[in-house]
């Protein structure tokens, strides 16, 4: 570990020139890269000479407990330094575990309701009612890209994007299914029904990380439905792009613009594309360590709403909170930090084996 620590801190400091040349400052695009990769390791460096501090300070204190007079000063110092130098160990294996490149990136996220009819239309609206709500928390900026609602309020489907710092970190944990037990509005005899939403979070991909052939790229224009007004009927502004190689549909009709409801589509497409790229490889490195906390398997039955008992159980982790209403309403993030904690225990149990 600590060869590899080396190593960081001497492209640390060669880091740390570079972007202080002015020919280096000069090339944007590779200044900014620089730049990127320089703030990406600083933790570590810094945890890394914290750790050598501590070292250092334990050596001296050793010295010093040879001199009578220093010896009862220098004997704390020296155990001080002991105990924390453990601490300072595994803060640095768990800051040398590979950081996920997508994590900072914003997201794209489809919410589709499954098996249980309106229930889970309605369902799907909760879930995206509460990201929404999480969202706002964290002051990120939601765009909804297209929709499908039903009379009721739910949606078949609704796919947005979520645009902040660390949003797919924060959420890629959130794919999967989510399975609901509750009484619906239109039960009259109280009877529980169970019924599922899946969700998948795709980071949003620039050009240069996926390459999509125009020439794969099949376009179809139509008029946009649900509200808008006069504008929706009478102008064929939405867009769906047909990706033939792969069959992938992805459409939006949210913008007034043709151009714009393009733009998003061809978000939606870079991220899908680029996400069962990822699947094939997330599937690999799961089944490599039997962990299916980062997998994102939209099959993946992951978490269950229970309203009778008002618990929300996350299945991946065994965890259980109780209070139905402040998750709904977008807190959520004690189970995003356990979710993250799981993920990267395991990632750190993998680098060691």
């Amino acid at each position: 570990m600590f060869d590899k620590l080396e190593v960081v801190e001497a492209r640390y400091e060669e880091l740390t020139k570079m972007i202080s040349d002015p020919e280096v400052i000069a090339n944007q695009a590779e200044w900014q890269k620089l730049i990127k990769e320089h703030s990406s390791i600083e933790e570590v460096v810094q945890k890394y000479r914290e750790y050598k501090k501590e070292v250092q300070r334990m050596e001296d204190a050793k010295e010093m407990m040879e001199d009578k007079d220093l010896k009862e000063l220098a004997e704390i110092d020296y155990y001080e330094a002991k105990e924390k130098l453990p601490q300072i160990e595994d803060e640095l294996k768990t800051l040398l575990i590979p950081k996920d490149p997508n994590d900072d990136k914003n997201i794209i996220c489809e919410i589709r309701g499954g098996a249980g009819g309106e229930e889970a239309a309605l369902f799907a609206g909760t879930l995206f009612r509460m990201y929404s709500m999480y969202a706002e928390r964290k002051h990120w900026k939601i765009d909804i890209l297209n929709e499908n609602a039903t009379e009721l309020g739910g949606y078949k489907e609704i796919s947005f994007m979520i645009t902040g710092k660390g949003a797919y970190s924060r959420l890629k944990f959130e794919s999967g299914v989510h399975r609901v037990q509750r009484v619906p509005d239109t039960e009259s005899s109280g009877r529980i029904h169970t019924s599922a939403a899946t969700v998948a979070v795709l980071p949003v991909v620039e050009d240069v990380e996926i390459e999509i052939n125009p020439a794969d790229i099949k376009m179809e224009v139509f008029r946009a439905s649900g509200a808008g007004g006069q504008h929706v009927n009478k102008t064929s502004s939405a867009v769906r792009l047909i990706h033939e190689p792969t069959g992938l549909v992805v459409e939006c009709q949210t913008e007034r613009s043709q151009l714009q409801n393009r733009e998003y589509c061809m978000k939606m497409l870079r991220s899908r594309l680029y996400n069962m790229e990822k699947e094939k490889q997330d599937s690999e490195i799961a089944n490599a360590r039997k962990s299916q906390v980062g997998s994102g398997d939209r099959s993946e039955k992951i978490r269950t709403y229970n309203y009778p008992q008002g618990r929300i159980t996350d299945h991946r982790i065994g965890m259980s909170v109780f209070q139905m209403e402040n998750f709904l309403n977008g807190d959520i993030d004690a189970m995003v930090d356990n979710l993250i904690a799981a993920d990267r225990a395991e990632r750190l149990k993998g680098e060691e084996e």
